[in-house]
Formats: structure tokens, sequence, C-alpha cells
């Protein structure tokens, strides 16, 4: 069940729902000199990938990036000038800027809309990932069954030890998009933050506190966040292929 026990399941708008792309924060796990939304992937900056993606993705009412108060570089990506992308100032953290995202929202959307929070980061997401998404409980996220042995160190101090090895057969990674009608994402959120901020890692981490159990959709391994500077060169190589093969695709139609 998605909901809380005494609560009715919320009613996902099958229409059409909007985005959420916060994209306010530094990355300064690159160690890059700007914003890691703004580094060079194929050509272009990383996040124009991402929203061309988001604009593809099949009953997109439209896109809330959240930026930084001095970002001089947004208003001069091409996806920036589609009429479905709207943005408002992000905050300091994650959280923050996803809520002042929603805020925008609520004054032009109904209650029960379907919101997808994504990460300005993982460019690659699938069609067929989307559509399972949109598919699943009106809470729900894509993510990846663990496939690596699981460890659980003794502490952060020093050098790591194994304090234990976790089942990973109920270990999953979490990725974006994450799903949640309007309202209800809203309201855990801003519960969430008051009552424990330290646990708000993701929107899937609020629903939980309230009391939800979103929907695990698995998502393709190519849905990976760029977080390190290696990173960026697998998703270069990744996307090359991936032109590659709609290259011979379009070749092989007509």
């Amino acid at each position: 069940m998605n909901t809380p026990a005494n609560s009715p399941e919320p009613t996902p708008v099958a229409t059409s729902y909007w985005a959420i792309v916060p994209a306010a924060g530094s990355g300064k796990r690159m160690g890059a000199g700007k914003p890691k939304q703004y580094l060079p992937l194929a050509g272009k900056p990383l996040i124009a990938h991402t929203l061309e993606n988001i604009l593809q993705w099949p009953g997109l009412a439209g896109v809330i990036v959240a930026i930084a108060a001095d970002d001089s570089e947004f208003e001069h990506l091409a996806a920036a000038q589609d009429s479905r992308v709207h943005t408002v100032t992000g905050g300091a953290e994650r959280a923050d800027s996803v809520l002042a995202a929603l805020d925008f929202l609520s004054e032009r959307a109904a209650p029960e809309t379907s919101v997808l929070v994504h990460d300005a980061a993982r460019p690659m997401v699938s069609r067929k990932d989307i559509e399972s998404l949109l598919a699943a409980g009106a809470t729900a996220l894509l993510a990846q069954p663990a496939s690596d042995t699981i460890k659980q160190s003794r502490d952060k101090s020093g050098e790591p030890t194994v304090e234990q090895t976790l089942p990973r057969d109920r270990i999953w990674l979490a990725q974006t998009p994450q799903k949640a009608p309007l309202a209800v994402l809203l309201n855990a959120l801003k519960t969430g933050l008051a009552q424990a901020p330290e646990t708000i890692t993701d929107e899937a981490s609020a629903l939980e506190l309230a009391g939800y159990h979103p929907q695990l959709v698995p998502a393709c391994r190519s849905n990976f966040k760029i977080t390190h500077p290696a990173d960026l060169i697998l998703a270069e190589a990744l996307l090359q292929h991936r032109q590659t093969l709609e290259k011979l695709q379009s070749g092989t139609d007509t």
C-alpha cells in the first residue's frame, strides 16, 4: 500500500503531470570550477541533456527547475526557451529547492496532480522507465535492486571496517524520478523538515516519514547519477552509443 492506515489513496492524474528538477547545488564532489549541472557532456551542459530528455516524456504538462539565485547560465540553454519550462529560486538543500517548486506549482495545478522529481545529474533515464513509473502507484520511485554484496561499516572514523553483511535481496538503490501527488509531497516535505530534517535525503524519505510506502519501480542501469568525474566519461560513452544506435535504426527505416 502507498498510504498510511485509515487514509484514502490519492488518485494520480493520468492525463498530465509536472516534473521538478532541483538544480541549485554546487556539486562539490565533482571538484570542478562550476556547478556540476553545467559541466560539459558531449558538447553541451549536463543539465541540457536532462531537460531535453524530460521534455520528451509522454503527457508532460511542464517542468519547474529550481536554480541558484546567482545562476547566470540557465537562461542561455536552448531547453530553457521551451514554454513548458519554468524556474524558481532554489535553496541551500535539495528539499528546499523542491519545496520552492512545489509552492510555485500549488498556485497553478490541482492538489492531486502527479509530480515527478528528477535529478539534474541523471540525463539518461529511459522513456520505458518513465512509462513504468507513470503506470505505478500514486507514490513511487525508480530504483535499482542491489547486485553487489552489501557491507555495513563499523564506524565512520579512521579506516572503516566491516561490522556485518546485509542481505541484499531487500536492498534497493534509490534513483529518480520520484513520484507523488502534489499536495501529498508538499505536506510530507514540510512536516519532515520540521520534525527530522536530517532524515530527508530524497522525496521518498519524506513520504516514508509521513507513513507512505512508495512503490519501487525497477530502472535501467543507465539511469545513474553523475557524481564524480569518471561518471562524465561513462555518460559520454553511453550517449555516443545511443546516438550510433539511433542513426543505424534510422538508416534501417529509410
